[in-house]
């Protein structure tokens, strides 16, 4: 299995692996510029991959559903995802569809148990239970990440653990970044990704 691999943009042009590429971008700590920020780091960073002008790449982002991209005024199959960490956020971009990006701190949580019980449901909570305590803050980290990863990828908002949200379960990847933050990958088409 291919390691999750967070490319810095500014940068080189990134090599996507079978079209699908993440970049990781300094940004403000504001949610707002952060947001401006990522978005237009993606367009450059897609426009260089694609080699076009980025003036022509449009992120159309409705709350609760997953951002379209528009390529010269057509829309796209290209998928992309947004995540956000105070001062860092990442963008993936799946040229053949679907993706879902989540980026968190890996610092001690006040009652994740209960967190876990309710969002990532009762699987995952025996297994984190079972975790070393000395391990168990990055594993609920990965877990929750991986949980959020996915639901983006579907497009869905965040929601409370249930059979439905359970079934829609896709392989995930994480990686452990600088600053203590620890990221997980969605793919619906990852069976393509070697």
């Amino acid at each position: 299995m291919t390691a999750l691999i967070v490319s810095p943009w500014p940068g080189p042009v990134p090599a996507p692996q079978d079209g699908l590429f993440v970049i990781g971008v300094t940004t403000s700590v504001e949610r707002p510029r952060a947001r401006e920020q990522i978005r237009s780091a993606a367009r450059a960073a897609l426009a260089a991959v694609l080699g076009v002008d980025a003036v022509d790449i449009l992120i159309d982002s409705t709350p609760g559903q997953a951002p379209r991209i528009t390529l010269a005024g057509d829309e796209s199959a290209i998928g992309c995802s947004f995540t956000h960490e105070d001062g860092y956020s990442l963008a993936a971009i799946n040229l053949h569809g679907a993706v879902g990006v989540d980026l968190m701190r890996v610092e001690e949580i006040f009652d994740w148990q209960a967190v876990a019980r309710d969002y990532l449901g009762p699987e995952v909570c025996a297994t984190l239970a079972a975790t070393p305590a000395t391990e168990q803050t990055l594993a609920f980290v990965r877990a929750w990440t991986r949980h959020e990863a996915t639901l983006k990828c579907h497009g869905i908002q965040l929601a409370e653990w249930s059979e439905e949200i359970a079934a829609l379960a896709i392989p995930t990847r994480s990686a452990l970044l600088p600053n203590n933050l620890l990221a997980s990958l969605a793919c619906l088409s990852w069976d393509s990704i070697k």
